[in-house]
């Protein structure tokens, strides 16, 4: 017989987040007939409500994947095998996406990193001033790189494209950032927003999106890397009436539903500042403990989850399984090449202050069972920190 354990399960790592009983509530409705006129009318108000959500006029696809998925539907739909793309060493997942057109038969060009900071504009701007032939196709970036916790300037990425006066595609990865912190498809000049349903949308895995400028569609009529369940051409036509081309995800719209009211109800800005409290708080735990942050750049610090870096000679992992054991506490792992070397807190979703302060409770004292070499006090500094923003 397994142990019963009392009380909630911690779910603080970045992704996939808590989900709200009023969405989950939601999904447990009866499915129905997704060729019919009530889903019609469910999937043209969800669809409306991810224009709003990612700040676009233009088509937002939502595809039944993962946010590899809609990696993959921005690539194919806009490039050809062999097109060149410049990508960035930001993180682990600035290395999968990496892998990913690759994979596809495109060539990378990729920009090494520390993982402790976000993309610089300025290497933005002069590979581009270098590619006098317009070479590269696309460039792709992680808004926020969800293995380190650090932000990159997307609005500065841009301008620094069109100081190059370069034709790349902009492609910009917000799967763990959209609904969490500023982001704006339409006014920043992307041209592909790839995002997905389980991160700062407050929904289970299972959904992902790609939102696409003219310039993207434009650049799918002529791109000829192999598509058929990504295709954007009969998404877009099914989309205008309701439908999809195949069995979408019903369920899941309909919480994405309950997704997109909650944050009506709210407000964007609103919804923004809380992340902004949680980050700013978090940041003053880690450094009250006297350990650091794997952002180095403190422009760049991730407002969805923070990564901490451990001692030398201290393994996070070791660290972690106290947490889960002792205070049902889940946190975030290292991953690719700083396995073991840090852990992730993720506050994004739906979470408030008091979740935070449990948070970080049970993260300073496993720092101190697993006999982690800390300052007593990150809790306190926390709190005096949302008091002041409160």
């Amino acid at each position: 017989m397994s142990e019963y354990r009392s009380g909630r399960h911690f779910l603080q790592i970045p992704g996939p987040s808590n989900v709200p009983e009023r969405i989950l509530r939601a999904m447990a409705r009866p499915t129905i007939d997704h060729r019919g006129p009530e889903f019609a009318g469910l999937a043209l108000e969800v669809l409306e409500g991810l224009q709003w959500l990612v700040g676009t006029d233009g088509p937002v696809l939502a595809y039944p994947s993962s946010g590899t998925g809609a990696w993959e539907a921005a690539l194919v739909n806009t490039l050809s095998p062999g097109d060149r793309v410049l990508m960035f060493e930001t993180g682990h997942f600035g290395v999968e996406w990496a892998g990913v057109a690759r994979r596809l038969g495109l060539e990378v060009d990729f920009v090494e990193g520390d993982w402790r900071h976000g993309v610089d504009p300025g290497v933005v701007e002069e590979r581009l001033g270098r590619d006098r032939s317009g070479t590269y196709r696309a460039v792709c970036v992680l808004h926020n790189e969800t293995s380190t916790g650090t932000i990159s300037p997307v609005p500065e990425i841009r301008q620094a494209i069109d100081r190059a006066g370069h034709p790349a595609l902009l492609m910009v990865d917000t799967i763990s950032s959209l609904g969490s912190v500023p982001y704006r498809h339409g006014e920043w000049g992307v041209d592909v927003t790839v995002a997905a349903s389980q991160k700062g949308l407050m929904l289970p895995p299972g959904l992902g999106f790609t939102a696409v400028s003219e310039k993207a569609v434009e650049a799918s009529g002529t791109a000829t890397l192999p598509r058929s369940y990504w295709g954007w051409g009969r998404m877009i036509a099914e989309n205008e009436r309701g439908f999809f081309p195949y069995t979408p995800a019903t369920n899941l719209l309909y919480g994405l539903k309950e997704s997109v009211t909650i944050f009506r109800e709210h407000g964007l800005e609103e919804v923004f500042r809380r992340h902004r409290r949680h980050g700013e708080a978090t940041r003053a735990a880690v450094a009250a403990w006297g350990l650091e942050t794997q952002c180095l750049d403190p422009s760049a610090h991730s407002d969805v989850l923070t990564g901490v870096r451990m001692p030398r000679g201290h393994d996070a992992d070791a660290f972690r399984r106290v947490a889960l054991e002792r205070y049902d506490l889940s946190l975030g792992t290292g991953l690719g090449k700083i396995r073991g070397q840090m852990f992730r807190i993720g506050h994004l979703g739906d979470f408030n202050d008091l979740m935070l302060i449990g948070t970080l409770g049970g993260v300073e004292s496993a720092l101190v069972l697993a006999g982690v070499p800390i300052r007593r006090g990150g809790v306190d500094s926390a709190i005096r920190s949302l008091e002041g923003t409160a």
